[in-house]
């Protein structure tokens, strides 16, 4: 399925007349550095490849989210009902207090399975459309527009892999936010189609797309400039030099400086869609009304916190899953020898 996807793309008619031996000779001599070793278990951009990068992304993002419920569910109770959980230690307290200590894992069943689709989709879509995104390129303007190539390969990542998480995340946030909701998945379901229909699955999409897509975007590009910068200026040697564990020592790194951002540009939807999913017969521009601009940035800090630990942790996961496939993984790109020629 996805060499058959490449190859619609490689034969797009937008594209320049001679891409397809251009592209073919790029991919040759790029994967030609990645492929030197002959333990890979796969070659770089292969259907073999592209299957396990989303399993990877299925680890990483299914583990990280369900091992963080608990801040999860404080972060969205405080966005909901701030008067009542004013911080993060007091929402873990008073929550411990009024449903013991399981009552902090609510959620963890949808949290789960929708996350583990969301990063099947986010990983290996990711990877999928940055080598059709780079293939449509020169090798100079793949390199010189490496940052836009990174945003547009996650945005477009993104909206498939929020189509599936959407259905989970409604129950999750119903689960965790609604006294009365019934607290686990198999009765949450029914529960949400008896009420609502199908819509009520989905009618948080629009606002899950204006906070994961921006979120996403930042998250892909962020890391992958700031692991390069790292190479370039504080790892004290080459990456071909450094050890696998040293390797993702960087990687958990830049992994926590793009999740910091992440919850920046993304936290004022997160809140329409904690306080949507909890709302009935509400929509995302009424409930971004009744927040108003400050209320959009409650639990801010409890999300900078969760965020940046979990998109370290997702990359830290997903690259020693690649480790552990013994797939290629390319090192950051360099400059052209016809751009260092041309002095760019």
């Amino acid at each position: 399925m996805w060499e058959a996807f490449i190859d619609v793309a490689k034969r797009n008619p937008f594209c320049n007349p001679l891409y397809v031996a251009n592209c073919e000779s790029r991919r040759s001599s790029a994967r030609s550095k990645i492929d030197e070793d002959s333990t890979y278990s796969c070659e770089y951009g292969s259907a073999k490849y592209f299957a396990l990068c989303a399993v990877g992304g299925i680890v990483s993002c299914g583990l990280t989210h369900t091992m963080v419920t608990p801040l999860d569910l404080v972060k969205c109770r405080m966005q909901v009902d701030h008067d009542k959980y004013k911080s993060l230690i007091k929402g873990i307290k008073l929550t411990r207090a009024e449903e013991g200590w399981l009552g902090l894992t609510k959620g963890w069943a949808p949290t789960f399975l929708g996350y583990s689709m969301q990063g099947m989709f986010k990983f290996g879509l990711y990877e999928v459309f940055k080598v059709v995104y780079h293939d449509m390129l020169s090798e100079e303007n793949a390199y010189r527009w490496r940052t836009a190539l990174y945003l547009a390969a996650s945005a477009s990542a993104e909206f498939f892999a929020d189509i599936a998480l959407s259905p989970m995340e409604a129950v999750k946030v119903r689960i965790q936010t609604t006294p009365d909701f019934p607290p686990t998945l198999r009765d949450g379901v029914p529960c949400i189609y008896e009420e609502e229909g199908l819509h009520g699955f989905y009618k948080g999409l629009v606002p899950l797309w204006l906070r994961q897509i921006p979120y996403t975007m930042m998250k892909f590009a962020c890391f992958e400039r700031t692991l390069e910068l790292l190479y370039k200026h504080v790892v004290p040697k080459p990456r071909d030099e450094c050890t696998k564990a040293e390797q993702l020592l960087v990687t958990f790194a830049a992994g926590y400086i793009a999740g910091v951002f992440c919850a920046l540009v993304s936290h004022p939807a997160d809140t329409v869609v904690s306080k949507l999913n909890q709302s009935p017969g509400s929509s995302a521009f009424d409930v971004a009304s009744r927040l108003g601009f400050f209320g959009m940035w409650k639990g801010l800090g409890t999300r900078i916190v969760m965020i940046g630990t979990l998109t370290a942790l997702q990359w830290f996961i997903y690259d020693a899953v690649k480790v552990w496939f013994r797939l290629p993984r390319p090192p950051p790109p360099e400059m052209p020898e016809s751009l260092k020629k041309k002095g760019d």
